[in-house]
């Protein structure tokens, strides 16, 4: 059985969800982990396996709006003190051996991987920006070309890219690469859908203040997440995150409200909820995760400064079209994702690569 070192980008909760669904797997067939992840990624997956705090270069937000200055700090903490954090992880590696090393968006890990020799598998949703072309609107051309320099920059020193996604373009030509469907969590899988009447809402990147009132004026049942208190106000029954009540809500909900988080989208289209994305502005991630869900006819994308009176009502006119489209697609890729690590693990890169 392998030895494996894992670097988990440890901003927010879904890169480390992701990681804990494929350690999980990965530790019952025998394979030990050592952990490098930071912030809310390291507390999630303490609770489990060993973990090494390294500080990364990780997304900050201020209402509901990308916070760059605050990144671009955090970013330039990072690199002044990536000559020492690449020492102590290198002693690290002399002392626990791995045999291989998986990346989830984390910076640290792909760079001593390949200073020590060791294949190392890049698996994230970030990589299918800058492994794949994607057609965007030319307002948000000079973000696109940003985030794919910083992706180039300080995430792509792996031997081999797996980009988990629930729009699945081509890899590019020699980008070492290769998309599967969304990894999705056992306790979603396990659930059966149902259609109830009340909508989903979760916020997680910043509030918006107006929105909540915006809510109060529609005549629906919205069950709302983000806001971390318990009441009922209205129509609105705000209620804080905890894992197995969220989900049930998912599962049985009429359709979703959202920013742009690939995770809670992909699980939203498993259970056939059509998406009302709200993606943060200025993060590109989210943008492009919305502008794909609406090609695809799976949702819609808006904004929160146009929160108009005929917005959700002109969704939910769509409701029908967008559950038929939803019901032709394919959003758990768990199997096909196992079968991807069993080859590079045993290889030291994905199939089809020589």
């Amino acid at each position: 059985m392998a030895r494996i070192l894992y670097g988990v980008h440890g901003t927010q909760h879904g890169h480390a969800i992701r990681a804990l669904i494929l350690a999980r797997r990965l530790a019952a067939l025998g394979h030990e982990f050592l952990f490098v992840s930071s912030e809310e990624g390291a507390g999630l997956l303490s609770r489990e396996f060993r973990v090494e705090r390294f500080e990364n270069p990780g997304t900050r937000y201020k209402n509901q709006r990308l916070d760059t200055p605050a990144t671009l700090k955090l970013a330039a903490r990072t690199l002044i003190k990536r000559p020492s954090e690449l020492a102590r992880l290198a002693r690290l590696i002399a002392d626990f051996k791995p045999d291989a090393a998986i990346a989830d968006y984390e910076y640290f890990v792909p760079i001593a991987a390949k200073r020590a020799g060791i294949p190392c598998l890049s698996i994230d949703h970030q990589h299918v920006i800058s492994c794949c072309d994607h057609p965007v609107p030319w307002r948000l051309y000079p973000d696109y070309l940003g985030i794919r320099a910083s992706i180039r920059f300080l995430f792509s020193a792996c031997s081999d890219y797996l980009a988990i996604s629930f729009f699945q373009p081509p890899a590019k030509p020699g980008a070492r690469a290769m998309v599967a469907p969304p990894i999705l969590r056992q306790s979603v899988i396990d659930r059966s859908p149902s259609q109830g009447s009340h909508i989903l809402v979760y916020q997680s990147c910043g509030i918006c203040d107006a929105f909540a009132p915006y809510l109060k004026t529609i005549d629906r049942e919205f069950r709302v997440y983000g806001y971390k208190v318990d009441n009922v106000d209205g129509n609105l029954t705000f209620r804080s995150y905890a894992e197995d009540g969220f989900l049930d809500d998912l599962a049985s909900c009429a359709y979703v409200i959202c920013g742009g988080s690939h995770n809670l989208m992909s699980e939203a289209l498993f259970y056939g909820k059509p998406v009302l994305s709200f993606p943060v502005a200025g993060a590109f991630e989210q943008q492009l995760n919305a502008i794909y869900l609406e090609r695809l006819g799976y949702g819609k994308a808006a904004s929160m400064e146009r929160l108009t009176p005929g917005l959700i009502p002109d969704f939910e006119a769509a409701l029908p079209a967008m559950r038929q489209r939803i019901a032709g697609g394919r959003f758990c890729g768990n199997q096909d994702v196992f079968g991807l690590i069993d080859a590079f693990l045993r290889d030291g890169r994905l199939p089809g690569r020589s």
